[in-house]
């Protein structure tokens, strides 16, 4: 029987535009902290798209089905990926995401993440991080005014809900403060020796997008390009 990762404390299924949702969840990092993540989810007629997936319980399962059919999984980011052979196991649902990650090779791919890929959904586009050790993307859903889907590498705080205790005290300590941020952490594992990633950030500012969901933290409802501008610079500032 396959060991699954462990339903931590989550929120239920919210809709933020026409057929796309999200769920507030968490996940235990080591046995003092938890912090937050979040999962987008796009219907597409009958078919969900879960981005970011995140196990939930079985009441909260209940609420996807009664949405449509769990179709697809997409990972965003290669240190992501717990529950995707959760959900690869109980719906059958396929896997996108870019190849070479390292972190969870299982389940394995049936559709390779790129810039020219056709997504299982419309008004959509996949921005690629180039020359970082693991692979990492957006995806951008040309909605209203845009909406900007993060795994790691951008992210965004305007409050502290999700976290436990002890991550709420570490994060304004660690470089996670309420507002809008380059993952620290990410963009330290993600810059070889050498390299700046400045300019990959820059290329994804011609991206036209409002708003901006990342796999931690919480949804920025209006203004998230002038906020991930100032990120930029302030990750960047010489």
């Amino acid at each position: 029987m396959t060991d699954y990762a462990p339903v931590f404390p989550h929120g239920n299924v919210e809709e933020i535009a026409d057929d796309v949702f999200m769920l507030r969840g968490s996940i235990k990092m080591n046995p003092l902290v938890r912090i937050t993540r979040n999962m987008a989810i796009i219907r597409n007629g009958n078919e969900l798209s879960l981005i970011n997936p995140v196990r939930v319980s079985l009441e909260v399962e209940a609420q996807l089905k009664a949405l449509g059919e769990v179709t697809n999984i997409i990972r965003l980011g290669a240190f992501h990926g717990i529950d995707d052979l959760y959900y690869v196991d109980k719906f059958g649902t396929r896997l996108w995401s870019q190849p070479g990650g390292t972190t969870y090779p299982k389940p394995e791919i049936d559709e390779e993440l790129n810039a020219s890929t056709q997504l299982p959904f419309s008004n959509a586009q996949i921005f690629e991080f180039e020359g970082t050790p693991e692979p990492e993307c957006v995806l951008l859903l040309n909605t209203g005014k845009g909406l900007l889907l993060t795994c790691d590498a951008i992210q965004n705080y305007g409050d502290y809900s999700y976290n436990n205790l002890p991550a709420k005290i570490l994060m304004p300590l660690i470089g996670f403060p309420r507002t809008t941020i380059i993952g620290p952490v990410w963009l330290k594992l993600m810059t070889s020796e050498g390299a700046n990633l400045e300019n990959h950030f820059r290329k994804l500012l011609e991206l036209k997008f409002d708003r901006l969901l990342a796999a931690h933290g919480t949804l920025l409802e209006t203004g998230a390009h002038e906020a991930v501008e100032r990120a930029i610079d302030k990750a960047f500032a010489k």
